[in-house]
């Protein structure tokens, strides 16, 4: 009869799973997280930073992608909070560029949850390839949807947040995540283009028919890149312990980033009337076809990246899941990683 504990069963189970995922081919390398508020109960790595790469250990950089957005969403809603932004401010309103655009009147209420009709997974980069011709662009891109009336994930609806954060506050989006996540949290590898010396840890994405080159150090996401490498979609790099730091901290409430009803505004479900769960810059818990399984609660929320990361965060079971993995590495093809993420986040507590 076996003495472990059902949390070291699920733990072995779990490092079972991300090391067969590395062996099968998913990634090169594999990083996660589960804990409560106290911190961690279950974390470790496996695998290499690249194919032929060194071993991971702990302190490796990773590209979020679109994990990301919730992270710019901290900051807008940051802004929110010291009366700068208000969620029903338009596009139009900070942006005058865009006062022709069909999306002028559009909220920043509708851009963080996916309301706004945008568009998504729109590839201007490759008819716009520098950061002036792809922010022209974004203003005519044609709706999919009426206002209010469909989720459509858009990486261009984050684009403008973005670029709606830094008009209001008078600051880059690289001063403001520093300034209002990175030092209130004390994250030290968390941040939009890696220096040099945080580039020599970080992990490999993909090899990229664009540039011509295995991807490291460098956002994957090619929008991103023209634009420069910061953007309210994707572009932020960061470590498992700066993850856990998040995460704890939206476990025990929001502070030091947000007010308890700042956060609890932020991540109320807003969309269930709609065709899918959303809350202010969170994917909310979908009844049916979540990411994560369907062993997280409700209220739970958190984001994906394209690149194969995650977050989640569950308050009323007080527990959070962070997957860090490289799973387009070295190409974007799906090999399988929706499975086993899903199977991931379904491993008991």
């Amino acid at each position: 009869m076996s003495t472990e504990s059902p949390r070291t069963t699920s733990a072995a189970a779990r490092r079972r799973l991300l090391e067969d995922g590395r062996a099968s081919g998913l990634y090169s390398g594999a990083a996660w997280s589960l804990g409560d508020a106290a911190g961690p109960y279950d974390r470790g790595w496996t695998g290499t930073r690249a194919l032929e790469g060194p071993a991971l250990d702990g302190h490796d950089l990773w590209d979020l992608a679109s994990v990301t957005k919730p992270i710019v969403g901290l900051v807008v809603m940051a802004l929110v909070d010291r009366g700068v932004l208000g969620l029903d401010d338009t596009v139009a309103h900070h942006l005058p560029r865009y006062s022709d655009s069909p999306h002028a009147a559009r909220t920043v209420a509708q851009l963080l949850d996916h309301t706004a009709g945008l568009p998504g997974g729109v590839p201007l980069y490759r008819d716009h390839p520098t950061r002036a011709s792809l922010l022209r662009a974004l203003g005519p891109l044609p709706r999919n949807a009426e206002p209010g009336t469909r989720v459509t994930y858009s990486s261009q609806g984050f684009m403008l947040l973005g670029l709606i954060a830094e008009q209001a506050a008078g600051q880059g989006l690289e001063q403001l995540m520093a300034d209002l996540v990175g030092a209130p949290l004390g994250l030290t590898g968390t941040g939009f283009r890696p220096g040099p010396a945080d580039r020599s840890r970080a992990v490999a994405t993909e090899d990229c028919p664009w540039r011509g080159r295995t991807v490291v150090g460098e956002v994957h996401d090619e929008n991103a890149v023209v634009l420069g490498g910061v953007a309210g979609h994707a572009g932020l790099f960061s470590t498992l312990t700066d993850l856990e730091l998040l995460a704890r901290c939206l476990l025990d409430g929001g502070a030091p980033l947000l007010e308890p009803d700042t956060l609890t505004l932020m991540t109320t479900p807003r969309t269930d009337h709609l065709n899918l769960r959303r809350t202010l810059a969170w994917q909310g818990q979908d009844p049916v076809g979540s990411p994560v399984g369907d062993t997280f609660g409700p209220a739970s929320y958190g984001h994906t990246g394209f690149t194969g990361t995650s977050l989640w965060i569950d308050p009323e079971a007080g527990r959070y899941a962070i997957l860090l993995t490289n799973r387009v590495h070295p190409s974007r093809e799906e090999r399988g990683f929706v499975a086993l993420r899903r199977e991931f986040h379904t491993i008991g507590g």
